[in-house]
């Protein structure tokens, strides 16, 4: 078994505030961490090759040589030489997640830190965990929704002002976790993604399940996804931690699901010893609480009530009531770039889901929409994953598609063998400044008057853009020039 095979050595050789670390990526949550590190470790030092101000720009695996931690920032993959090396050299490896949980403090006038409520999955992490903010504060909690979304975790984790941090957590995150002990924590879903980064479907699965290890609460999981029980199956859990299920059918004992338009809970409704625990449910909200949600017919989509009814049981978790589910679910107003209308030009709508960045949100995405009604804008980064069951699923919704990005070959072989009548037109990636631009006036041409332009990539943004949310900004801004003609300019003189 090779070194980086082994099971990893968590604690290093000294305190915290006597080692040297060295601080793998100088992003967000990156810088995130060296500011925690200020006062609390002996040394640290920075490498990264886009951050003129970092100690080092590449990561020589001779830095090594003093160092007695590396805390690595959520794109260095576990094969990078740096942290192979590391693991070889029997240094402890963190994610900024793990230094969050080992510097968490009280919160104000108690001896107990904030709890953690703990989101992954491959789709819904965020509109999930920003479900579960908004459903915190209606129940008075001063709460905020962290990690993959809003502040860095290890920032909150040092609020003493904080009741309750809402955490999106992503497999890479996941990875270095080692101690985390979250009060309850889901995963919504699991699907190829990010195979590259860890080498197959099981281990990003697993890596996925962390978020289970030491749940003292629940563990919450997908009733239509057998792998997310699994996962819950696998967990060392604390002494009493519960498997409560989400389901968008009728929901058993233990479980939150649907009788009809009524989201109802059976896990957390009653006290164990309850003889009406078996016989009952709470109601927590209609599908008319979640209708400011409802896509272009006017339904509230099945992936947006499963996020909800998972928010509802991490809420539940941590003792929250029925009337603050209802009342957060009534408020809460999602964030950009998630099948979010950008404009209607000529009849046509034009719809900006960015955030769909893998098959199985594009899936739903698409799913949103009438038949033969779509153009489809899609591509980007493919990250070693595959189409075929995308297209296959999805075709019947499409009426054009537009490539993008520089990695177009596994989507265009994929509707090459599973949408062959399916008129594609490719952009040129080559410049990359204007292939939003192009990509949307292509769109214009093969679109139709009551269709929709759906901008849902299936695909990561960094090939040309440096976030999901930049693409989707050169899509909305692409969109808007449509019907915003230039004023010609006069003669001089």
């Amino acid at each position: 078994m090779g070194a980086h095979d082994a099971a990893p050595v968590v604690d290093p050789a000294v305190p915290l505030n006597e080692a040297h670390v060295l601080v793998a990526g100088l992003g967000v949550s990156g810088r995130a961490v060296v500011a925690a590190l200020d006062g609390r470790a002996g040394r640290v030092t920075t490498v990264d090759r886009s951050a003129p101000d970092a100690d080092a720009p590449d990561a020589d695996p001779t830095m090594l040589d003093s160092v007695d931690l590396v805390i690595a920032s959520p794109g260095w993959a576990p094969s990078s030489p740096l942290l192979e090396a590391a693991a070889a050299r029997g240094i402890p490896v963190w994610s900024e997640v793990e230094l969050a949980w080992r510097l968490r403090v009280p919160r104000a006038g108690t001896s107990t830190p904030a709890s953690w409520l703990a989101v992954t999955g491959t789709n819904g992490k965020t509109t999930t965990v920003e479900m579960l903010e908004s459903i915190l504060r209606a129940a008075g909690l001063r709460a905020v929704a962290v990690g993959n979304v809003g502040p860095p975790v290890v920032s909150a984790a040092l609020d003493p002002m904080l009741d309750v941090l809402a955490v999106e957590l992503s497999s890479f995150q996941l990875h270095s976790t080692h101690s985390m002990s979250v009060q309850a924590g889901a995963v919504l879903n699991i699907a190829p993604d990010h195979l590259d980064w860890h080498g197959g479907l099981d281990a990003y699965a697993a890596d996925k399940g962390r978020v289970y290890e030491r749940a003292e609460v629940a563990c919450v999981y997908n009733v239509a996804d057998p792998r997310t029980e699994d996962l819950v199956r696998a967990a060392d859990v604390v002494e009493g931690a519960r498997a409560v299920g989400f389901t968008l059918g009728a929901p058993r004992p233990s479980q939150l699901g649907l009788v009809e338009d009524v989201l109802v809970d059976r896990a957390f409704h009653a006290a164990a010893d309850d003889p009406a625990r078996l016989t009952h449910a709470q109601e927590l909200a209609t599908f008319a609480d979640l209708g400011h949600l409802a896509g272009p017919d006017g339904t509230v989509p099945a992936h947006v009530v499963a996020n909800a009814l998972a928010a509802a049981a991490l809420a539940r978790a941590h003792g929250v009531g029925a009337a603050a589910v209802r009342d957060g679910l009534r408020t809460f107003r999602p964030g950009g770039h998630r099948i979010e209308q950008v404009a209607v030009v000529d009849g046509v709508a034009y719809v900006d889901d960015s955030k769909a960045t893998n098959a199985h949100a594009a899936a739903a995405s698409l799913a949103s929409f009438e038949r033969g009604t779509v153009v489809w804008i899609a591509g980007g980064l493919a990250k070693g994953a595959t189409f075929d069951e995308l297209v296959a699923t999805r075709a019947d919704r499409l009426r054009a598609v537009v490539l993008i990005g520089v990695d177009q070959a596994p989507m265009r072989d994929a509707l090459a063998r599973h949408a062959p009548d399916i008129p594609v037109v490719a952009v040129d990636p080559g410049e990359t400044g204007t292939v939003m631009r192009r990509a949307v006036e292509r769109s214009r041409e093969l679109a139709e008057a009551g269709g929709t332009v759906l901008l849902a990539p299936a695909c990561a943004s960094m090939d040309q853009f440096r976030s999901y949310a930049e693409r989707g900004e050169a899509f909305a801004t692409a969109v808007r020039d449509l019907h915003t003609p230039e004023v010609p300019t006069g003669p001089e003189g």
